[in-house]
């Protein structure tokens, strides 16, 4: 916009000046103006060439004094709380709040777990970033403050404003839900939106990036039109994008060479388990006990074959892959750029505009919601194709409907402090039939299958604050995690052994079979003998005629196990969320009840007591 005489009280010297000067500022810069000219009184201010960007808003002596405090002491407040499971929540608040702290806002970055739930009518302005796990569930650091905002004691927010930035998975059916939950409670409770709420799927960068923008964006316009919040903003040094990170991230991915690959499953097991082994020397990436891989594996390639095959479409067509303006060819685009093992109900109703087939046309519709969800389960997009032709699809229209392939998480399974430059993966192969045709999961059949020692894998480390070992080493730890869920234990006793821990560490793990399934069972028993790990109970169900599960025995030691608790105990639990650590969830409020001598009401908030106090922490998938 141009700045106009004849519409402004400059004259017409100074308009051009200051028409040539404007657009040539960034963002910052018009922040530290506005903040400049707030405080700027006459010629006595410091000039705007010598004065650093912490001191040229000393204000002059012309100026009251009580003025002066009062611009300076009205500081704009911003509350950013996060729900997240596996860190990736609370990774993005953290980059909304150095951005707020940079634009001069007093920013409280909490868990929502550990807000004081008192404090919201005083917010300001409240942000919320939060994923939804499972079946529409809250994170569980999320679960209390979700159950008091939708409950009957939430407070009236009528001097709030805020915003909600979703996670989620398209390919669940109640799609981020607890971020919309927030959402329309907020509104309900007569908080004002100054954002729209943002969803986002498993490829959430983009829009995750865009909804901050746009959140410091509404916060600048606000400073803008209020004077002392503007003195504020630039009287704030931009230290934000000072904030180093890794060189190698989730958006660029470290190419790590596999140094072994073993089964750790014995011959004749119906499973197949893979100990993978991978080199981080040279990348300057570290980790800690609790944390993540992230891995980018490879589709499969006689999928990905059929696909091209069945659509009669030239392998080597030029489509768009990886970063904006970038191209790979179809077959690796479909290889490596985009998910083509799932189906979401996005992806088939963008998929109905290209086929005139009604039956895709009614399964898309609001009525036939159960039909498309049986429809998903199981298929892909080859089964897609063959079910809905003939197509007008182009390879172009192709790779715009589907989204970009999700990166697969596994719990680290060693201790960086016993593997340096290393980094070791549990990995259980995944394969089934469903609809006539064999199934593959994308990243367990590409390591047990395609990857050897002295190949590379795409990797980023994601740290998981929410499921980390206790500061002091000498509090009681238990570890249940049957099956793949055993990896982070490894991993923490590995730790805690190079550490010289003193505390009693105790162990449930649980599989099929005792000779066949019975994943790192060397190591612990080095570790028992070395006294690294006090207890190991183990249940194999299908070596007795009745079937023997982690949670039972659990029961069976529930007087020792309570001790541990009243001791101080920390208690993790890492494995398959809808049946294993639901039932483990019951049996420990079972145990706390009944050794305990409590009510069912008693127990579970001596339950939810132990997970606000960290001591009760959870990995699930």
């Amino acid at each position: 916009m141009q700045l106009k005489v004849t519409n402004s009280p400059f004259t017409e010297e100074q308009a051009e000046l200051l028409n040539r000067l404007v657009p040539t500022l960034t963002e910052s810069q018009i922040q530290w103006l506005s903040g400049y000219l707030t405080f700027y009184r006459g010629g006595s201010a410091a000039s705007l060439v010598e004065a650093p960007a912490q001191t040229a808003l000393a204000v002059p002596a012309a100026q009251p004094a009580a003025e002066a405090v009062a611009a300076v002491q009205v500081p704009r407040e911003a509350t950013i709380l996060f729900g997240s499971q596996t860190g990736n929540s609370q990774r993005l608040a953290g980059r909304l709040a150095d951005k707020l702290k940079a634009q001069g806002l007093d920013v409280t970055l909490s868990a929502m777990s550990k807000y004081k739930t008192n404090n919201l009518k005083k917010a300001g302005h409240l942000f919320i970033v939060a994923s939804t796990h499972g079946e529409g569930d809250p994170p569980d650091n999320a679960l209390t403050f979700h159950e008091f905002l939708l409950g009957k004691r939430a407070p009236k927010l009528d001097e709030v404003k805020f915003s909600v930035l979703a996670l989620g998975d398209t390919s669940y059916e109640f799609f981020c839900k607890t971020g919309q939950d927030f959402d329309k409670r907020l509104e309900e409770l007569g908080a004002q939106r100054i954002v729209d709420r943002v969803d986002c799927d498993v490829d959430f960068e983009e829009a995750a990036s865009a909804w901050i923008a746009s959140v410091a964006n509404a916060l600048s316009a606000a400073a803008a039109a209020t004077p002392t919040a503007a003195s504020a903003t630039a009287a704030a040094p931009a230290t934000a994008e000072a904030s180093i990170e890794s060189e190698y991230s989730r958006s660029n991915p470290f190419k790590a060479e596999v140094l072994d690959n073993l089964n750790l499953n014995g011959r004749g097991s119906d499973r197949e388990t893979r100990h993978l082994e991978l080199s981080l020397e040279g990348s300057g990436l570290t980790y800690a006990p609790g944390d993540c891989v992230g891995v980018y594996a490879q589709n499969e390639p006689a999928l990905v074959t059929a696909i091209i095959d069945e659509l009669k479409w030239n392998a080597e067509e030029q489509v768009a892959a990886g970063k904006a303006g970038e191209t790979a060819t179809l077959r690796e685009a479909l290889l490596h750029h985009y998910e083509i093992t799932v189906l979401t109900k996005p992806l088939l109703e963008k998929a109905a505009a290209f086929t005139g087939n009604g039956k895709l046309q009614e399964l898309v519709k609001p009525e036939s919601k159960e039909e498309l969800k049986a429809y998903m389960n199981g298929r892909d997009l080859l089964d897609l194709i063959q079910d809905f032709g003939p197509w007008s699809l182009k390879a172009s229209d192709l790779v715009g409907l589907l989204r970009k392939l999700p990166p697969r998480l596994y719990s680290i399974a060693s201790s960086y402090n016993a593997h340096p430059d290393e980094v070791h993966l549990t990995i259980r192969k995944v394969q089934y039939e469903s609809n006539g045709r064999t199934r593959s999961g994308v990243c367990s059949v590409h390591v047990s299958e395609r990857l050897e020692p002295g190949d590379t894998l795409p990797i980023f480390i994601q740290q998981n604050p929410n499921f980390k070992p206790p500061v002091n080493p000498e509090t009681p730890v238990i570890m249940i995690g049957p099956g793949t869920g055993v990896a982070p234990f490894r991993a923490f006793l590995e730790d805690r052994e190079e550490q010289g821990a003193d505390g009693k560490t105790w162990l449930f793990y649980g599989d099929r079979h005792f000779v066949t399934d019975f994943l790192y069972q060397t190591d612990w028993q080095r570790m028992l003998n070395d006294g690294v790990l006090t207890n190991l109970d183990v249940a194999f169900s299908r070596d007795t005629a009745e079937k023997v599960y982690v949670q039972d025995r659990m029961i069976e030691k529930s007087s020792e196990l309570y001790q541990w608790l009243e001791e101080g105990a920390h208690v993790y639990i890492c494995g398959d969320e809808k049946h294993m650590a639901h039932d483990v969830h019951g049996a420990l409020l079972s145990i706390i009840e009944k050794q305990g001598g409590k009510n069912a009401e008693q127990a579970a908030a001596y339950l939810s007591g132990l997970q606000e106090q960290g001591r009760y922490q959870r990995d699930v998938y």
